[in-house]
C-alpha cells in the first residue's frame, strides 16, 4: 500500500520539488492551500492533476486537524510559513502566527488526529543569526536577527519540545539557503538571475541590491528536499543541519549571473541602501556533516550550475512571453 504524505506550503519552491520528489517514489501526495483569492498553483501545475489539494490554515487548528483526519498521512511536512526576511520586519506579530505559533497548531492537531504519522519541520539557518561560532552545526548556539528568524526558533524548539515530551517521531531540518529556478522574485538569488536575464535581453539597464558582502551557504533545492524525505526514513528521529558547507557572497552571485550571460556586472549593478536590513547576518555557514554521516545525503548541483540554471530558466520566460 502507497505511503501517504501531508505537505503544507506545496504550492512554495519546497513543497512543490518534495510533492514531486514523493510521487517519483510511489507516494499518494495531499497538499495544503489557504483560501485566497490569488491562490498561485504554477509551481505545482505540472503534477496538479497527481496531488490532492485540501483546504487548511496554520492560523487555524480545526482546519490542520481536519487537513490530517481527512489524508491520514504518514509523513507530515511543514513547509508552510511567512518566509521572507524583510516582510517579517514590517510584519511581525503575522509571522509569530505562522512561523511560531503555527507549529504548535499543526503539532497539536497531529497529536489528537495522527500522533504516529511522522513529521518534518523546515527550520532555518536564519535562526543563527549573529553567528557564535563557524561553521554552524547543530549545537551551535541560536541568536536570530528578524522577526522571521525569532519565529523559526519558537518553530524548532517547539518541535523538539513535543518529541521529547511525547515520543512524537518529529524532526527539523536546519536548511541553509537553498535555491532554483522556482524561487520566488523576492528573495536575492531570484533578483539577482531575474535581473541579469532582463538586462541581457535588453529589457532593463540597472538592477539595484543591497548588502552585496553579506555571505551565505547556498544549494540546490531538490538536493534539500531529499534531506527532509531521508530524515523521516531513519530509525529515529533527530535535527538535522543541511548546508553545502561553502560561503559565496552576494557579490560572487551576482559574478556568476551575469558572466553566465556575457555581462560585466559592475557596469549594471546599484547598491541601494534602503534594501540594507536593521539587522544583517552577514555570515552563514553550515557544517552538514551529520547528515552526510547519518543520513547518507550530500548536496549534487554545484552553486555555479545551480546558478546557471536559474539564468537560463528566466531567459526562457522571458523569450518565451514576448516583449
Amino acid at each position: 500500500m502507497a505511503k501517504r504524505a501531508l505537505i503544507t506550503g506545496i504550492t512554495g519552491q519546497d513543497g512543490s520539488y518534495l510533492a514531486e520528489f514523493l510521487l517519483n517514489r510511489g507516494y499518494e501526495v495531499f497538499g495544503m492551500t489557504r483560501r485566497s483569492s490569488t491562490n498561485s498553483f504554477d509551481r505545482i501545475s505540472h503534477i496538479i492533476d497527481r496531488i490532492t489539494l485540501l483546504s487548511g490554515d496554520l492560523l487555524d487548528e480545526h482546519s490542520l486537524a481536519t487537513a490530517i483526519r481527512e489524508s491520514q498521512p504518514d509523513e507530515i511536512y511543514n513547509l508552510a510559513a511567512q518566509s521572507f526576511v524583510p516582510t517579517s520586519w514590517a510584519q511581525p506579530v503575522l509571522t509569530a502566527e505562522f512561523t511560531a505559533v503555527g507549529v504548535s497548531r499543526l503539532l497539536e492537531a497531529m497529536r489528537a488526529v495522527k500522533p504516529d504519522a511522522r513529521f518534518y519541520q523546515a527550520s532555518s539557518s536564519e535562526m543563527f543569526g549573529k553567528v557564535q561560532e563557524t561553521p554552524q552545526t547543530e549545537r551551535t548556539p541560536f541568536y536570530p536577527r528578524s522577526p522571521y528568524g525569532v519565529s523559526k526558533v519558537f518553530g524548532h524548539w517547539i518541535t523538539v519540545n513535543y518529541r521529547e515530551s511525547y515520543g512524537l517521531f518529529a524532526c527539523s531540518g536546519i536548511l541553509f539557503n537553498h535555491e532554483s529556478e522556482r524561487r520566488g522574485l523576492e528573495f536575492v538569488s531570484r533578483k539577482v538571475t531575474d535581473g541579469a536575464a532582463r538586462i541581457k535581453l535588453g529589457r532593463a539597464t540597472r538592477l539595484a541590491l543591497g548588502n552585496l558582502d553579506a555571505q551565505r551557504d547556498w544549494g540546490y533545492a531538490p538536493d534539500y528536499v531529499r534531506a527532509m524525505w531521508l530524515m523521516l526514513q531513519h530509525e529515529t528521529p533527530d535535527d538535522y543541519v543541511v548546508a553545502t558547507g561553502v560561503t559565496r557572497t552576494v557579490r560572487e552571485l551576482v559574478a556568476v549571473a551575469f558572466e553566465h550571460v556575457g555581462l560585466n556586472w559592475e557596469k549594471y549593478v546599484d547598491v541601494d541602501p534602503k534594501l540594507i536590513r536593521p539587522a544583517e547576518v552577514d555570515v552563514l555557514v553550515g557544517d552538514a556533516s551529520k547528515a552526510r554521516r547519518v543520513l547518507g545525503w550530500q548536496p549534487t548541483v554545484s552553486f555555479e550550475a545551480m546558478i546557471g540554471k536559474m539564468v537560463e530558466a528566466d531567459l526562457a520566460r522571458y523569450t518565451r512571453n514576448g516583449p
